[in-house]
């Protein structure tokens, strides 16, 4: 089963399933859509092509934080949610018991993708883009002020890494050994080719057996 498969069967989640800001796979999703409870559902606003991405630095248009710039931490498509760092905070206790009042964190609120705006490299203002296709062919995101192109983010992973900028080191495998073909099929034992690997001969006879 390949790798793509195997994630996809992990993450489908049951009928009725209500996303929030907690992975289907965590305890605390599971613990928001038990099993056999079918939760309201929520119609969304149909977005045909998502011009906001993860890494993006866009500006808030209304609530509290209007005006502030800051860059998306999460996307979740399938409640129009775009999640900033540190923007749009509410502040909550948590691990609450009888004599221990518990310890107040403070955790980013969704918002809206309609209440945000991507930010414009030229003025750092906010700005609408629309989709253009390059000489190349190459399809990116143009603002309709300025005309500048606004690439997609380069993808971080969580220990910092850029799989675009990664350069092999003297320890790694290059691709070309990784995809080479090093298995040559025989009709043989494991033991008869590790025999004929080390030069071991087998001069002794099977016992013979008999089915009656």
């Amino acid at each position: 089963m390949r790798l793509a498969a195997l994630l996809a069967a992990a993450a489908k989640v049951q009928r009725g399933y209500r996303y929030g800001t907690n992975r289907p796979w965590t305890t605390a999703a599971q613990r928001m859509n038990p099993p056999g409870r079918q939760r309201r559902k929520v119609f969304l606003e149909p977005i045909q092509e998502w011009t906001v991405f993860r890494g993006d630095t866009v500006e808030i248009l209304k609530g509290k934080d209007a005006g502030k710039q800051g860059k998306v931490s999460q996307v979740i498509r399938a409640r129009n949610w775009v999640i900033l760092e540190g923007l749009n905070t509410h502040y909550r206790y948590i691990g609450r018991t009888g004599e221990y009042r518990g310890t107040y964190i403070s955790s980013e609120a969704p918002l809206l993708v309609t209440d945000v705006a991507l930010v414009d490299p030229t003025d750092r203002k906010p700005t609408t883009v629309e989709w253009k296709f390059t000489e190349e062919g190459e399809k990116v995101r143009v603002a309709t002020r300025s005309g500048r192109i606004i690439p997609k983010p380069v993808f971080q992973r969580r220990d910092g890494i850029v799989p675009e900028q990664w350069k092999d080191g003297p320890k790694d495998t290059s691709v070309e050994d990784a995809l080479s073909s090093s298995y040559t099929p025989a009709l043989k034992t494991f033991e008869e080719d590790i025999m004929e690997k080390m030069g071991i001969v087998e001069t002794g006879r099977h016992r013979k057996s008999f089915w009656y």
